[in-house]
């Protein structure tokens, strides 16, 4: 029998806490839940979870407090669920280092696809993988080579630096500051429009429809995530 990945919960709602927990456990996951931020970080520390659910209105710290006390020691995928709607507030979670964002109400099947790509991110990760692979696109990494249903694709050096990162993190939100920070540097000019039009040039080459993209999605006034399959 394989063993049961564990997910810790860290919310306040008793309601919404014992749903998630439901849930979870239905799908065979051991469960651990904190109703405070000092208790979900020494839970954390001491179960070594598979995957932290992280509500941001905590009675006694705010949930950015957390993720960035998390990511000073560990790499386990963190899913914001909170109620806050704002784009800034998930731009800044995300920048903080959690994996991904959803908003309260949400039902269980949005919740446990999260899940999954969140795992599947990070297990990737450990893995290390040369290759992407997605549908009919495939980018060898070692190689430095893409292409779309056998043929090759031509991407210029800065399009193939923003393809590769993204489809390194597929399933992953990366925000539009980070992207700039990665590819021009930490003093790039806050202005994301260069992002964009390089944006629009690789849509123009890896997608059938750029309006209606397979691969590359817009997760508007935040960032883009990369398809997973």
């Amino acid at each position: 029998m394989s063993q049961k990945l564990t997910a810790v919960i860290i919310e306040d709602e008793k309601n919404i806490c014992r749903f998630i927990e439901s849930v979870l456990t239905g799908e065979s996951y051991k469960t651990v839940t904190a109703s405070t931020g000092t208790e979900g970080l020494s839970v954390i520390a001491s179960q070594c979870p598979d995957i932290i659910l992280l509500d941001l209105g905590l009675p006694d710290m705010d949930g950015m407090e957390i993720i960035r006390d998390v990511r000073q020691f560990t790499h386990t995928p963190i899913i914001v669920i909170s109620a806050r709607t704002q784009e800034d507030e998930k731009v800044s979670a995300l920048d903080c280092g959690a994996d991904d964002y959803i908003t309260k109400p949400f039902g269980t099947s949005e919740l446990m696809a999260r899940i999954r790509t969140a795992l599947r991110h990070s297990h990737r990760n450990e893995k290390s993988d040369s290759m992407y692979s997605c549908g009919g696109l495939n980018i060898d990494f070692d190689r430095r080579l893409i292409s779309l249903d056998g043929k090759e694709i031509h991407l210029t050096q800065i399009e193939y630096k923003l393809v590769s990162l993204l489809a390194k993190q597929a399933g992953k939100v990366l925000t539009y500051d980070y992207l700039m920070r990665q590819i021009w540097g930490p003093y790039s000019d806050n202005n994301n429009q260069i992002l964009r039009v390089n944006m629009a040039h690789i849509r123009r080459k890896l997608e059938k429809n750029p309006a209606e993209p397979e691969y590359i999605f817009t997760e508007i006034g935040v960032g883009y995530r990369m398809r997973e399959e």
